[in-house]
């Protein structure tokens, strides 16, 4: 991609606000004080070691496919198709679930009420709005990036500030004692909400599909999701104990709750109003981040054969992935219409329930890129690495063995209900849900394949030789 390059500045922000995802506080802070066990844990053990395989990754292999290029070169179409459309569907499930918060939270604001309809229309509105925007080039957008970013920020640390304040004059809403900041692994609710903290940092590889847009990619990028990742996890947290202070961590609503806590410190105060609208902005800047990245890694699987064509049809003028944008748009306002079932259930949990989804999916995407750097550690040991993992041998196979395995358990925790509670049997629709798309998909990776001329079964240390003699040949990445 051409145009205007990205300063270092620019990456860290971009990082801000393609991973730090304002409306996904709440739910981690419905897990209570253990929140910041789980945090500082979760930190350690997964945030710092899927960081440093994604910057090894992101700058040994350059190019727009990302995260499911490394899992195809390393383990062939098959499981490259599959990463591609686990990538990819979350996204349009996340557009719908966050266009779901718009009428309820403009109701904050105004006192209007909106039929079904009405929200609809609005839900609708976002979501093509977001698809508007995601026909630009990231370059051309970075004051979107770095707008979003300082805006996530600003609302992170003016919640914070305001829990410190509340709690100094009304007491903590919630028992304070150390015992409380101790995990209960019997607590199955709080368990569930694991998985949001997993996902609150997600996002560092979309970052890497930006590198034909910055200036120095190969440092940037690891300095980057270092420094933003860490930074990141200090906002959750800063976030996460003003939303506690405010609010009894039972009564947390995954939907609202960073603005129900702001409404019940401030009142329906003008400060309220304006956290109020510029929490809505987040939301278009967080979703036009996030498509530069899924998109181009949909359009760039299509052109493999392992996405449906539609998904490889791109701008003749800007050379933006535009097939993939409007079916992200096709789909987001499909998953809407089910609003209009008759259905309690559906149209009070629609936010969760959608978003629980777009979850699962993002976090199975990225249980295959663990084996995956290991195998391209094995086939492609030749090929130059600006930024290296620091373990080696056994370490870093525990390193690499543990983030997988919370990922698994995570998922399982979200949407398979664990006892016969109330809470645990609403789950039951996310997890057909999720499995009616896991079908689907294979059924996507079946017909794709059909395209192509043959199989790649993924790189062997020949394979890997002679595309690397090819590159220095040619003085050029491959495609």
């Amino acid at each position: 991609m051409a145009g205007k390059k990205f300063s270092f500045l620019d990456v860290i922000l971009s990082v801000i606000c393609v991973v730090f995802v304002a409306e996904a506080a709440a739910p981690a802070a419905a897990i209570g004080n253990a929140q910041f066990f789980w945090w500082i844990f979760l930190i350690v053990t997964f945030l710092l070691p899927y960081g440093m395989v994604v910057a090894e990754l992101g700058t040994t292999y350059d190019s727009d496919g990302g995260l499911y290029d490394w899992v195809r070169d390393a383990l062939g179409d098959k499981w490259g198709s599959r990463v591609a459309w686990y990538y990819w569907i979350n996204f349009p499930l996340w557009i719908a679930s966050c266009a779901t918060l718009f009428p309820d939270i403009i109701g904050f604001v105004t006192g209007m009420e909106f039929t079904v309809l009405g929200k609809l229309a609005i839900e609708l509105a976002f979501v093509w709005i977001v698809v508007l925007m995601a026909t630009s080039k990231v370059s051309d957008s970075a004051w979107v990036l770095n707008g979003g970013a300082i805006l996530k920020v600003a609302i992170a640390v003016v919640v914070g500030c305001l829990g410190i304040w509340y709690a100094t004059a009304n007491g903590f809403a919630n028992d304070m004692s150390p015992a409380t900041f101790l995990p209960d692994l019997t607590n199955v609710s709080a368990l569930t909400f694991l998985s949001i903290i997993l996902f609150n940092f997600m996002g560092f590889e979309v970052v890497t599909t930006f590198a034909d847009s910055m200036r120095n990619p190969e440092k940037d990028i690891p300095k980057a999701i270092i420094l933003g990742g860490l930074a990141i996890g200090a906002i959750y947290l800063f976030c996460g104990f003003g939303i506690g202070a405010a609010i009894p961590t039972a009564d947390i609503d995954p939907d609202f709750g960073m603005i129900l806590a702001v409404q019940t410190m401030v009142g329906d105060s003008p400060l309220f109003a304006v956290i109020c609208i510029v929490f809505l902005v987040t939301l278009f800047a967080n979703m036009a981040s996030w498509s530069f990245g899924v998109n181009f890694v949909a359009d760039y699987a299509a052109k493999h054969g392992n996405m449906p064509k539609v998904f490889g049809i791109e701008s003749k003028k800007t050379e933006m992935p535009n097939g993939a944008n409007v079916v992200n748009g096709v789909v987001a306002s499909l998953a809407l219409m089910l609003q209009l079932i008759p259905v309690d259930f559906i149209s009070d949990q629609i936010f969760w329930m959608l978003f629980s989804m777009n979850v699962v999916f993002l976090l199975i995407s990225y249980i295959p890129m663990f084996p995956a750097f290991l195998k391209l550690r094995s086939v492609d040991p030749d090929r130059p690495r600006v930024f290296t993992f620091p373990f080696k041998g056994a370490a870093m196979k525990v390193a690499l063995a543990v983030p997988a395995i919370e990922l698994v358990l995570s998922i399982v925790a979200t949407i398979v209900p664990l006892n016969g509670s109330a809470d645990e049997l609403s789950k039951v629709p996310m997890l057909v849900g999720v499995l009616i798309f896991v079908a689907l998909g294979e059924v996507v990776r079946i017909v794709s394949a059909r395209g192509r001329a043959e199989e790649f079964a993924g790189l062997t240390p020949e394979l890997a030789a002679e595309r690397l003699a090819d590159e220095a040949e040619h003085g050029e990445d491959h495609q």
